[in-house]
Formats: structure tokens, C-alpha cells, sequence
């Protein structure tokens, strides 16, 4: 029996906490300076995992799934609308590297993992498998590999609670990185340098950045009404193909590569509102306010990924899970810092391939948002987004390498 304050079913209730936090977090960014240095990002996520952890609200509901189903798919094309391909290929070549070199870094966490944690983790290898590649691309590898190799629910539900909580953690880490000296000095950091040369004058850059702007009521509708129509034709192409390309052990790889390009509905979405901003790209740039509204939806994701990280059901169901999981962040970060560095890679860029492996593409476009980083938003959800088709090969073979 849920002993929270709000219950799961009161949707109505859920949903003013999710879009009104929201609301508050962005004000206070914008409002104060402290806020601005830890980011409406950060005191969205953390308001909810405080919520939670207080039983004022549930640590899952139906409202919850609403978001990750509907509110991140319509998102991602309202951020992808300058998102012309032409202008930002070189930058994203040079973001697929450091990403890769990331996701070496999950997988390498997940050995040692395995190997320092096998006798203590009850389906040790299955874990490994499964959080290799949830670190890698997000939480359609979690489901995809937790499914495929069978791991008993209980175990699923105890790791996806450690999951969400490390991921939350680590990226306040994230966030709080760029304000550190050690890091400042050690590592180049162009973006956040423009930054403070153009808002040298500003009280608060991030007010700044999200000044009013000319918008009328055909560009909230043209915003609305397009992304509605890439979502529904791209995750429809997706299911399609889905069927008509046989995926799963039989199939052999290359039918599975061609059905982890093709079959899957965030790949798709991507795909077609990348191609057709590139080739439409007059009709696009005269949308005002996308990035504004996706942004806003962004920001109730925030809130979503701080509520399953509830303390006491770690703590009492699987508190080993959490040393575990620790372990491979904290190996995905010291591979992607130490190798990012050697190959003179920037600050922002490591943290946000970092972030696109460990959150995911939105958590991580969301992240070069709140940081103000909008060149890095573009290339890091098309690079993130091939983590979800390179975490189920990667967790797989982690699997098969120790079971």
C-alpha cells in the first residue's frame, strides 16, 4: 500500500507537481544568482527525490510513465528544429569520439564490477550486462537487455531504483564541475569562456539567454503541430520496420544492427527531424520558440528522473547494487576525463558524452542547455542517441564474456 501523501492514481494532482516544479525551478535560475550557478536542473531534480524520500509523493505512477512516454518524445524534435546537419557535421564527428571513448569506460567499469563484486551481486554477470548498456544509452537498453537476459524482476526493480539514483548523483557531479578550480585549470573550456565574455555584463547569464523573444501564436502552433507529426510518422516508421526486419539471437548480427537502426522509435525520430530540418531548414528557422517550449518540457523530465530514487527501498532491498553501479560510473568518468584530456578534448565536451552514456542523449542535451552550451546541443543528442543502439551490443557482450 503506497503511503505517500499524493497517490499514484491522483494523475491530476502528480501532474501539477511535475509542470509546477518545473516552473518554480526555471524562475528561481533565472530570478537568483545562487540558483543560476546550481541550475534549474539541478534543484528540479532534487526537489522531487526530496519529495519522495518525505512521502509526499509516490515513487512511481502512471504520470510518471506519461512523461517518458509522451513529453521526451515530443522534446526531442523541438530541440532538433536547428538541427541542419550541414553546419554541424564537423562538430559532431569530433563528439562521436569522445563518446565512444566513454562508452569504453562503462564497459570497463562493468569488468571490474564483475570481477571485484561476482560472489556479493546475486546474477552478477546479468547486472553487468544490463547496466553496460543502460550506461551506454539509456533506459530503452535497461529494458531491452533486462528482458532479454531474464533477469528476475525484484533484481530489475532493486538495480533500476540504484540506476536513477547514481545517475542523479553523478550528474550534480556534472553540473557542479565547471565551477571547480581544479578542473577550470586543468581543462580547456571554450564554451563556458564565451560565456562569461558575453555575459560580462549580465547579472545573471542564464536571464539572459532566455530574454523574451518575438514569438507569435503560428510559431507555438507550427512548433506543436510539426513535432506532433515527426513523432507520430517516425515511431510509426520505426514499428514497421520493427516487424519487417527480424531482430533477437536468430537473426545474426546484421539483420540486428539493421533492426537497432531502423526499428527504434528515438534512432527514427531523430533521423527524420534531423533530415528534414536539413532539407527544409527556411521553414524550420522561422519557427519561433521551439527550443523554448522543448526546453520547458525538458525541465518536467528533470523533476521525473529525481523521483525513483527512493532512499529507503535501496537501502533495505539491495544496497550492494548501489557499490556496484558506483563502479562503473566512477570508471566511465575517470577513463572519459583521463583519455578526454590526452586528446585535448574540452571540458564541456567530456561532460556532456559523459552524460549523454550515463543519462542518456536528453539528459545530456537537457544538461548543454541549462550551461547555456547550445552549440554542444545538437551534436550530442544525434551522437547519445546512437548509444541506443550500441548499449545492447555492448551490455551483450559483457554478459557473454562473464556468464
Amino acid at each position: 500500500m503506497d503511503a505517500s501523501l499524493i497517490k499514484p492514481d491522483d494523475t491530476w494532482m502528480l501532474w501539477a507537481f511535475m509542470a509546477g516544479w518545473a516552473a518554480v525551478s526555471i524562475y528561481l535560475e533565472q530570478k537568483y544568482k545562487w540558483a543560476s550557478k546550481v541550475t534549474g536542473a539541478i534543484i528540479a531534480l532534487v526537489g522531487a527525490m526530496l519529495l519522495v524520500n518525505l512521502n509526499v509523493i509516490p515513487s512511481a505512477a502512471p504520470a510518471y510513465d506519461a512523461v517518458w512516454t509522451y513529453v521526451i518524445p515530443l522534446a526531442i524534435p523541438l530541440l532538433l528544429f536547428q538541427a541542419n546537419i550541414k553546419k554541424i557535421w564537423n562538430d559532431s564527428g569530433k563528439m562521436l569520439i569522445i563518446f565512444l571513448i566513454s562508452s569504453i569506460g562503462t564497459a570497463a567499469g562493468a569488468c571490474i564490477a564483475f570481477l571485484s563484486m561476482q560472489h556479493s551481486v546475486p546474477d552478477a554477470a546479468k547486472i553487468a550486462g544490463m547496466e553496460t548498456g543502460s550506461y551506454t544509452g539509456g533506459g530503452v537498453n535497461f529494458a531491452a537487455l533486462s528482458a532479454k537476459l531474464n533477469v528476475p524482476g525484484e533484481l530489475a526493480s532493486s538495480a533500476i531504483v540504484a540506476d536513477n539514483l547514481l545517475m542523479a548523483l553523478y550528474f550534480f557531479v556534472l553540473m557542479m564541475m565547471p565551477a571547480l578550480a581544479f578542473f577550470r585549470r586543468n581543462y580547456r573550456t571554450p564554451y563556458i569562456d564565451e560565456l562569461e565574455r558575453q555575459s560580462i555584463s549580465q547579472e545573471n547569464g542564464v536571464s539572459d539567454y532566455w530574454k523574451r523573444k518575438d514569438i507569435s501564436l503560428k510559431d507555438i502552433a507550427f512548433a506543436a503541430g510539426t513535432a506532433f507529426v515527426l513523432v507520430a510518422v517516425s515511431f510509426k516508421l520505426a514499428e514497421v520496420i520493427d516487424k519487417l526486419i527480424p531482430s533477437g539471437d536468430d537473426a545474426g548480427f546484421f539483420l540486428n544492427l539493421l533492426n537497432g537502426l531502423f526499428g527504434d522509435g528515438y534512432l527514427m525520430l531523430t533521423t527524420i527531424t534531423v533530415l528534414a530540418v536539413t532539407f527544409f531548414s527556411r521553414f524550420f528557422e522561422n519557427i519561433h520558440g521551439a527550443q523554448e517550449i522543448g526546453t520547458y518540457l525538458i525541465y518536467i523530465f528533470f523533476v521525473v528522473i529525481g523521483v525513483p530514487a527512493s532512499l529507503p527501498l535501496l537501502i533495505s532491498n539491495a544496497p550492494l547494487l548501489l557499490v556496484f553501479l558506483g563502479i562503473i560510473v566512477l570508471f566511465n568518468m575517470l577513463v572519459t576525463f583521463t583519455v578526454g584530456k590526452l586528446f585535448k578534448f574540452s571540458l564541456e565536451e567530456i561532460i556532456v558524452a559523459s552524460n549523454a552514456n550515463i543519462g542518456g542523449p536528453t539528459t545530456a542535451a537537457a544538461f548543454a542547455i541549462a550551461k547555456g552550451w547550445t552549440k554542444l546541443i545538437v551534436p550530442i543528442m544525434l551522437v547519445g542517441t546512437l548509444g541506443y543502439v550500441i548499449g545492447n551490443y555492448l551490455g551483450s557482450m559483457v554478459y557473454f564474456l562473464f556468464k
